[in-house]
């Protein structure tokens, strides 16, 4: 883990935290020598990779899901 003294950190925070999130290494701020924050990086996305039963409960049956949805009969190209 890298530490970076909290003087230094206010100067270079936009570039320390893009820093920590390029590497994925947490960085610790200090002052005075003593840890008074982890900076790490942010959890991946929970949505990525999980797209198989996404829409789960969000359809309605209405009817018969089986069975065709018109008559045989009407069809031209059986005929």
């Amino acid at each position: 883990m890298d530490t970076l003294p909290i003087s230094k950190f206010k100067a270079t925070c936009l570039s320390a935290l893009e820093r920590v999130r390029r590497t994925r290494r947490p960085l610790r701020v200090t002052r005075f020598g003593e840890p008074i924050a982890d900076i790490v990086p942010a959890a991946p996305d929970k949505r990525s990779g999980e797209w198989l039963g996404a829409l789960r409960g969000t359809l309605e049956i209405r009817g018969d899901i089986v069975g065709p949805s018109s008559d045989l009969v009407k069809w031209e190209a059986l005929k």
